[in-house]
């Protein structure tokens, strides 16, 4: 199972109930790490604009590294993410970055699994990018740890 699996569950398509117009990026990320916690269900996009890009800079060979389009992202995302062996059981916020742009800040995080598998806990650090405009994520770019994920995987 490759990194990018990752981007499926962290992917910011877990929002749900998310107010349009009200929502900054700060609550759009912690509303985020609250649904990665457990195994989430199906995405549904409600928290993305039609016009989102997902981009994984480091994905392994063979996988994608954008993905532009709410309706490209779901079809990618929601072919793949039933696969993946992990319930996550804490996301644990490092440090939240403001930018210069008040839609977009950068995020450190630690995310920790339980193989469904093999039962063994991993913890795999990531930074994103998140910006949101008018209530809907426009760009989540993640920055994976993927020795790490590849480890967690198996």
């Amino acid at each position: 199972m490759s990194p990018t699996h990752y981007l499926l569950i962290l992917s910011p398509t877990h929002l749900s109930g998310v107010q349009a117009m009200t929502t900054t990026p700060r609550e759009s990320f912690d509303q985020m790490r609250q649904h990665w916690l457990g195994h989430p269900a199906a995405l549904t996009g409600d928290d993305l604009a039609d016009d989102v890009t997902i981009e994984t800079p480091f994905a392994p060979p063979g996988r994608p590294t954008r993905i532009d389009g709410k309706q490209q992202f779901l079809d990618f995302a929601n072919a793949e993410r039933a696969a993946i062996p992990v319930r996550f059981d804490e996301c644990r916020t490092i440090a939240i970055h403001e930018t210069t742009d008040p839609e977009t800040i950068i995020v450190e995080y630690e995310l920790t699994g339980t193989s469904t598998k093999t039962n063994e806990q991993h913890t795999a650090t990531f930074i994103g990018v998140l910006t949101v405009h008018d209530g809907k994520i426009t760009l989540w770019r993640e920055y994976q740890n993927t020795l790490a994920i590849m480890r967690a995987l198996g």
